[in-house]
């Protein structure tokens, strides 16, 4: 089975036995030095770093746009996804905004600590006056913000 490891797994224990691969946005996010040997000790042991292609990008920007987790979503998560994508691997997350998108993108997840997302989609509410959406800002009607809230 491959593996696509978010920056979370980096600061857990959990033993390694899979194909493995992550983004160099990933590499980047680890600040802990116990996460950065972590990462060391896994690169040794055959963990694989490489940048997702731009049209599986776009798949998973398609995607989080679906279902409501595009503004979330930060460039690394977006990575991760996207690499998954085209490796065909499982995505080791706790993400649950990342988690939602794979389940969107038929992307197994595998979760860390947490218990795992099921799938969701978001509306969009005025705050002031009620009115619904479809992205977040400020309400053209009243001016009030739009919150993210469950269907």
């Amino acid at each position: 089975m491959t593996l696509v490891l978010d920056a979370s797994f980096f600061f857990a224990e959990i033993p390694l036995d899979d194909e493995a691969w992550t983004t160099p946005s990933v590499v980047a996010e680890l600040a802990d030095t116990h996460a950065k040997c972590r990462f060391e000790a896994l690169s040794a042991a055959g963990l694989r770093v490489r940048e997702p292609g731009k049209e599986e990008l776009e798949r998973v920007d398609a995607a989080a746009l679906r279902t409501g987790d595009a503004g979330v979503l930060s460039g690394t998560d977006r990575e991760i996804l996207a690499l998954a994508l085209e490796l065909s691997a499982v995505i080791v997350t706790d993400d649950f905004a990342v988690q939602n998108v794979a389940h969107r993108l038929g992307i197994e997840t595998r979760s860390i600590r947490q218990r795992p997302a099921r799938p969701i989609r978001w509306r969009y509410r005025c705050s002031g006056c009620g009115r619904y959406w479809k992205e977040t800002g400020d309400c053209p009607v009243c001016g009030a913000p739009i919150k993210r809230k469950l269907k």
